[in-house]
């Protein structure tokens, strides 16, 4: 899967969090009903499922593959209780072995390069039927931002990670510029065709599966639509083996069929809860706890910490209604996440700074907080802003300017600028 972590500082996860994920298994569900080739396969999420796949299974090769939300899972560790009990993909020579092996993944932990030390659950498992691969592939859609485009990516080296791919080999990588009024055409996926060395038998039957992909991708407002691997069988059927679909968030009111998919416990609970509070909130690794309105600011707050030697906790819009229940709730999700300190940096521009001030005064009232506390105001009404945050009495540093503001918190939390 493409890693857009790996593609920024903070930007990425941004953008993640505006892209709902869902697993493998409903990804090929959904393009199998768009008419895309897929393995047979059989999804569980408890034991009493798996054991009514007993019997159902026909002989044969089959692959165990964990459902969690995360790359890596072939070359990942499957842990329970500090054991391991094998890889987050596997293959198995009869239905008992897949079966045997879906009971121990299902419950364990996997840990990839993409999860970190800590891992994720493993609440699902797909066993799927083996298939005869001659050629394995790489296939994707994705929103080109730079270029206002949908851009078409594809690489003969698929099945392993399409960053190290491009690192080591770019001329690997290719690249066809879709653009979107005018959607997808067959001489775009015969161009892709052609670049990958498509063999001619199997030439319709990618052109077919690419014009499919890019139905699903524009129909459901994907901002990923990718098949890794995608391969050609010995027979030439062109198939894909492994997908991902990622959905922009934006237009998921057009989709409740989508939004039903959706995997609670691959999220993090903080963002969860912010969410419902229509707060836009991404935890990071971080220390240092961000409140800014405005997705721009939010961004250049983030840096602004970065420069000053800090670490930021967390994304957290405001948007433009600081309310002091958000607020408070906002002092909630960033002290349960263990941060040192918090920077508030609010634009008064269609949220009155006096308004901010005043929620903020409130928000203390419901929350106790016992670390530093930064906090910069600038725009409408801000005198008034100032005037109330002093007369609060309460333990608040305010900061002239957002550097100002970096600095002092920086500093408060230990920081050596």
């Amino acid at each position: 899967m493409l890693d857009f972590a790996a593609m920024t500082l903070y930007v990425s996860p941004v953008l993640l969090g505006g892209v709902m994920k869902i697993h493998e298994y409903q990804a090929k569900a959904l393009l199998r009903e768009a008419g895309v080739s897929c393995p047979e396969g059989h999804a569980a999420t408890s034991l009493a499922g798996m054991e009514a796949l007993d019997g159902k299974l026909a002989d044969g090769v089959w692959v165990v593959k964990a459902q969690v939300h995360a790359g890596g899972r072939g070359k990942g560790i499957a842990y329970r209780d500090g054991t391991e009990v094998g890889r987050g993909v596997q293959v198995k020579r009869s239905p008992g072995e897949a079966l045997a092996a879906a009971k121990s993944l299902l419950g364990a932990t996997l840990v990839t390069v993409q999860t970190g030390k800590k891992g994720k659950r493993i609440g699902r498992v797909l066993i799927e039927r083996g298939v005869e691969i001659a050629t394995e592939l790489y296939l994707a859609f994705i929103v080109d931002r730079d270029n206002s485009r949908v851009a078409l990516i594809g690489s003969s080296e698929g099945g392993t990670e399409i960053e190290e791919v491009a690192r080591k080999s770019p001329e690997k990588i290719h690249t066809v510029g879709i653009d979107p009024l005018v959607g997808l055409k067959e001489y775009h996926a015969r161009d892709m065709a052609i670049r990958l060395g498509i063999p001619v038998g199997s030439l319709p039957g990618f052109v077919s599966l690419a014009t499919k992909l890019y139905g699903v991708f524009a129909s459901k407002d994907c901002s990923l639509a990718e098949v890794n691997p995608l391969v050609i069988t010995k027979s030439g059927a062109v198939i894909a083996l492994d997908a991902k679909l990622g959905f922009d968030d934006n237009g998921l009111f057009r989709h409740p069929e989508v939004v039903a998919l959706r995997d609670l416990d691959e999220e993090e609970p903080s963002e969860v809860e912010a969410a419902d509070a229509k707060l836009n909130y991404i935890k990071l690794d971080g220390d240092i706890g961000c409140l800014v309105n405005g997705a721009g600011l939010a961004m250049a707050t983030m840096d602004a910490v970065k420069e000053c030697g800090g670490e930021p906790a967390n994304f957290l819009d405001v948007g433009g209604t600081a309310t002091a229940d958000n607020v408070a709730l906002s002092f909630r999700i960033m002290l349960r996440d263990k941060v040192k300190g918090i920077f508030v940096n609010v634009f008064g521009g269609i949220v009155r700074c006096d308004v901010v001030a005043q929620g903020l005064v409130e928000a203390l009232s419901k929350v106790k907080l016992d670390i530093p506390l930064v906090v910069r105001l600038a725009g409408n009404r801000k005198d008034e802003a100032v005037a109330i945050l002093a007369g609060s009495g309460l333990p608040i540093i305010t900061a002239d300017d957002m550097k100002d503001g970096a600095e002092k918190i920086v500093r408060a939390c230990g920081g050596t600028r």
